[in-house]
């Protein structure tokens, strides 16, 4: 269950210390979604997997008030079509709602799953791009982000879906992007222990030395390639493309690797940041094939531009909450992630 109190007490810190960093009035920008402010109302959408008991989306609401937001739910949300959360046109319909509704200023996935790339044709992108909001969520709903930096023109942030948990990272990165409008630094936390766990944990590894600026673009591995050869995919000639997954084993990241390579994805981008793929091991007892970091090092070496892994990002407790469109820049020796422009308006 998502950690409500850490949530709370960052309402009460956080913003008397961004308050300087914040977008200032004469810096608007049309094409900016808004910032979100306490009290806001908020849309809880299901684009894909679905929430088999009531209480879970009980429990969702709950997060998004101790956030000191109001929540709004999908009409289709709890509703169930396979593994579905309702029928493709059902979840669509609540996304284009979400996004038709003035009272509604910003948007979370309550969860992941997949079926997210199924709704891309019902998706009123009209609509969605004369209102520009924050879509917020991660995993499955990379297909959307990357629909969103494509068709919409508007950034969206790549973060702990609203079912997660709302740890002090995940909840910290988010208030500096989405609600004060700063362009913070992020790097992993400074362990100074003799713990070799927490130290593997926060490390970060230079695969490629130097420092790389371009729009941000990236999510789930798994699902970004499988929109390759699709017109849902943005344009990544210059930009810092950043990844993770969960759950694969090493020869299928080597083979969505590859995908990216031979589609000459890889070949456009100014850097690269890997975040973690979490239970990405073989399954194989005695295994000799390559570990995920000799692949990375494989696919992202050769390209000659700054590159790194380890990156807290990924289906992670305390994850990182992310832009996705907004230009960045990376120091790969440092393992930092500087945000260059504001998300919001």
């Amino acid at each position: 269950m998502p950690d409500r109190r850490t949530i709370i007490q960052g309402l009460g810190a956080l913003p008397a210390a961004l308050a300087l960093r914040a977008v200032p009035a004469g810096a608007r920008t049309p094409r900016k979604p808004p910032r979100i402010r306490l009290g806001d109302t908020v849309g809880l959408v299901e684009p894909a997997g679905f929430s088999d008991d009531p209480a879970q989306i009980e429990a969702v609401e709950n997060t998004i008030r101790a956030m000191g937001l109001v929540p709004r739910v999908g009409a289709h949300v709890g509703a169930r079509h396979g593994y579905l959360a309702g029928t493709d046109r059902q979840r669509a319909a609540d996304l284009n709602a979400m996004f038709a509704d003035d009272e509604v200023r910003a948007v979370f996935a309550v969860r992941g799953g997949w079926g997210s790339a199924r709704l891309l044709p019902f998706l009123d992108w009209k609509t969605i791009r004369a209102n520009p909001k924050l879509l917020i969520g991660f995993s499955d709903i990379t297909a959307l982000h990357l629909a969103f930096a494509e068709r919409a023109g508007f950034p969206t942030i790549h973060s702990p879906n609203a079912g997660n948990s709302w740890q002090e990272i995940s909840w910290n990165s988010l208030w500096h992007l989405a609600f004060a409008g700063a362009t913070p630094t992020f790097r992993n936390p400074q362990i100074r222990t003799d713990d070799p766990i927490a130290q593997e944990r926060w490390r970060t590894v230079a695969i490629r030395s130097g420092k790389a600026r371009g729009r941000l673009l990236g999510g789930n591995l798994s699902v970004l390639t499988a929109l390759v050869g699709t017109p849902w995919l943005p344009d990544f000639d210059g930009a810092i493309l950043f990844l993770e997954d969960t759950g694969e084993a090493p020869y299928r990241i080597d083979r969505m690797l590859s995908q990216l390579a031979l589609s000459g994805i890889l070949g456009r981008v100014a850097g690269v940041v890997f975040g973690r793929c979490t239970r990405c091991g073989s399954g194989v007892e005695d295994y000799i094939g390559f570990t995920i970091p000799e692949l990375l090092h494989q696919y992202f070496a050769p390209l000659g531009v700054p590159a790194f892994h380890g990156a807290n990002i990924g289906h992670i407790a305390n994850q990182l909450s992310l832009p996705v469109g907004v230009r960045a820049e990376i120091d790969a020796d440092l393992g930092s992630i500087r945000i260059l422009e504001p998300v919001v308006a």
